[in-house]
């Protein structure tokens, strides 16, 4: 009787090891091991953002040491530009995505604005409990840590204030 007790105790040990070996073999690796560009392309839905920053001669900067803050456009976010949007500024918009520095989300909501990489301010304000910017894009995802910063997920492409001033001038 106590054989076949544990006997079966020692089948279930080697069928939960066997389980948690197979977990830890098939679980992604820890987005903090990945930097701002390889977790861009593993989570899926940055595949146009991440496309542009190759575009844009950008990947190799966005893999260095940082920190950086990306406020990453979604696919969709990309997709609701009009044809021609971004023409021959692609690498000032990507830029303009980018803050130098890890600018985690409870910082965030403190700041009215932050520089980014192109040096031009992104206005940031609290509208409705969302942390909105440049009053278009709304930040959905906060705080996807990487090794070399953060990425917060927005709606929408956010353009320089240079743009938007040139095209309204237009």
């Amino acid at each position: 009787m106590l054989n076949k007790k544990l006997a079966t105790l020692l089948m279930v040990i080697a069928l939960l090891s066997l389980t948690v070996t197979s977990a830890f073999a098939a679980a992604p690796p820890n987005q903090d091991q990945m930097d701002i560009v390889d977790t861009a392309v593993a989570d899926g839905r940055f595949t146009t953002l991440v496309t542009a920053v190759q575009a844009a001669g950008l990947v190799d900067t966005l893999k260095s040491e940082g920190p950086f803050t990306v406020f990453a456009p979604t696919d969709d976010a990309f997709a609701a530009l009009p044809d021609g949007a971004l023409d021959g500024l692609l690498a000032d918009v990507l830029l303009y995505h980018v803050v130098p520095g890890k600018v985690m989300a409870a910082d965030v909501v403190t700041l009215s604005s932050a520089d980014s990489a192109l040096g031009e301010p992104i206005a940031i304000s609290i509208v409705d409990g969302n942390v909105v910017l440049n009053d278009s894009a709304t930040v959905i995802i906060t705080d996807i840590e990487t090794s070399n910063g953060v990425i917060h997920v927005i709606d929408a492409v956010i353009l320089p204030p240079s743009m938007t001033a040139a095209a309204e001038a237009a």
